[in-house]
């Protein structure tokens, strides 16, 4: 009996340090994105300048399109995602002195912002949107573009086989 106790006792501590260690893992990216770089101010402090900055140029239907574009994301990582997708779109908006947001300058955002190994999303996302991925070609993961074309490819193929 105190040996099966033992061994569960052996089992529940490494469960929790495994689960410190990834909670620490992400505290610590979350602590080096909130460092000041050369210029004294923090990946977020920028983020968070150049979504302050272009506030006045996002309308109602430009919040609705960035809150469809991360819903892939999932739900406990999604406000992160939209913060950061947002300041990628508010930074080129204001270095373009744009004086509205387009759906370029948001879809330029969008690819820039999202990691490349999640470009396969983002492509599916877009194509569920009707968006012309051709003038955002040179943006994307290549890799990705032809993986994701091979999976519609097989999907057009097995459908006209059935």
């Amino acid at each position: 009996m105190s040996d099966w106790f033992m061994n569960m006792i052996v089992l529940w501590t490494f469960i929790l340090l495994g689960l410190m260690f990834i909670g620490g893992f992400f505290m610590f990216r979350k602590f080096l994105k909130r460092m000041p770089k050369e210029d004294g101010k923090s990946i977020l402090d920028w983020q968070e300048y150049y979504i302050n900055k272009a506030l006045p140029l996002w309308k109602d239907e430009q919040r609705q399109l960035l809150n469809e574009l991360v819903e892939p994301v999932p739900e406990l990582f999604r406000d992160v995602a939209k913060e950061k997708i947002a300041g990628k779109i508010s930074e080129i908006a204001l270095n373009e002195q744009a004086t509205t947001l387009t759906l370029d300058t948001i879809i330029r955002g969008y690819i820039l912002a999202t990691p490349k190994k999640d470009h396969r999303f983002l492509i599916k996302k877009l194509k569920q949107k009707d968006i012309d991925l051709t003038p955002y070609e040179h943006l994307l993961d290549r890799q990705s573009k032809a993986r994701s074309k091979r999976e519609l490819q097989e999907a057009v193929e097995r459908k006209q086989s059935s």
